[in-house]
């Protein structure tokens, strides 16, 4: 049996946490995927190294100065071409040997890069959930019309994707995604005005950046994937549902109109969604271990408090809303997690 050709992937997003699992999914698969572009916003030094490991030809950089300052090192390898600015990470996506482009950069400046590629007829590993928020409409559209695949890597879209693949679209009967519940989900109610931003960038089951980690303590972040969730599986509101999940194993539920529900488990872990992707159609080892049934588990689950995160429910609302909503309340969003990092404002 031949091997398939290796797949040439564009990686947005580098040096960021989704980018650092999905460069432990290339060591291991360097046989059936090549990096040949990579984009970060200002580590010019984290990127050259990344540069140099996977000798990488094409990378960009969004800062000025941090472009300027790689200039000036010398850091990157002499068969990279660099380049700097929103033109150049545009015909980064467009690079005629791609096959995929992994969004993993955050926030809403994932919105444009993403359509090129899509225009330009690349396939879309998703793990920027703000680009449906946003522009949910448009990226569909534009992923049919130009028949490219739009393949979650998010665990827990990525869970539904592998659940409800092969089924029949009227058997479904409702998504169930799962939360952690964040680092706060135990702690006395009475003591949230306490919270610092070095406490809710600290989560016990995920190794994420500051903004995500915030997110998920207040379970922001899950009502944007229910946003992302309603435009990926086109659910309204109504048949889509959070249960609190403090383990991280179980990733999301479907549930079908015959009450049989399906689950997609494996540790919390970003390698195991991104080797999905990217990798997809095919399956290959597993980049970590997996779980062991024959070790003692524990998996609980429980309703999610609304009056413990308002966040969850203003989601619903924006969702119901429609229109511009689900946009407002991911700007917001931005800005209160930036203002409160900043200590400008208290955690409630």
């Amino acid at each position: 049996m031949e091997s398939s050709p290796k797949k040439k992937l564009i990686l947005l997003g580098a040096t960021g946490s989704i980018g650092g699992s999905t460069l432990r999914v290339l060591r291991e698969h360097s046989d059936r995927i090549e990096l040949v572009g990579v984009a970060a916003n200002s580590n010019h030094a984290e990127l050259a190294t990344i540069c140099h490991e996977f000798k990488v030809p094409n990378a960009v950089l969004s800062d000025q100065s941090a472009y300027q300052a790689a200039e000036q090192a010398h850091s990157f390898p002499s068969e990279t071409q660099l380049s700097c600015g929103e033109t150049a990470l545009l015909e980064l996506c467009t690079l005629p040997e791609a096959d995929i482009v992994l969004i993993a950069v955050v926030g809403a400046c994932g919105l444009k890069p993403a359509l090129t590629a899509i225009e330009a007829g690349k396939d879309i590993a998703l793990a920027n959930k703000e680009l449906l928020v946003l522009g949910g409409a448009f990226v569909i559209e534009a992923a049919k019309r130009n028949h490219v695949r739009l393949l979650p890597t998010d665990s827990e879209h990525n869970a539904i994707f592998q659940c409800i693949e092969g089924h029949p679209r009227e058997h479904l009967d409702k998504l169930i995604l799962t939360a952690s519940g964040g680092q706060f989900r135990d702690r006395a109610a009475d003591t949230l005005a306490d919270v610092t931003p070095e406490e809710a960038t600290q989560h016990p089951n995920w190794s994420m950046g500051p903004k995500i980690t915030v997110d998920s303590a207040t379970m922001a972040n899950k009502g944007l994937e229910l946003i992302e969730a309603h435009w990926l599986f086109g659910l309204e509101p109504d048949r889509l549902e959070v249960v609190i999940h403090p383990q991280s194993i179980v990733h999301s539920f479907a549930q079908y109109i015959d009450g049989s529900i399906l689950a997609q488990l494996c540790p919390p872990s970003m390698t195991f969604a991104i080797q999905h992707c990217l990798l997809y159609p095919d399956r290959a080892s597993g980049t970590e271990k997996t779980l062991d049934f024959s070790e003692a588990m524990q998996l609980d689950f429980k309703a999610p408090d609304l009056d413990r995160y308002p966040c969850l429910l203003l989601a619903y609302e924006a969702m119901r809303t429609g229109g511009s909503s689900p946009a407002i309340y991911n700007a917001a969003n931005e800005i209160a997690v930036e203002r409160f990092l900043a200590k400008d404002i208290g955690y409630l």
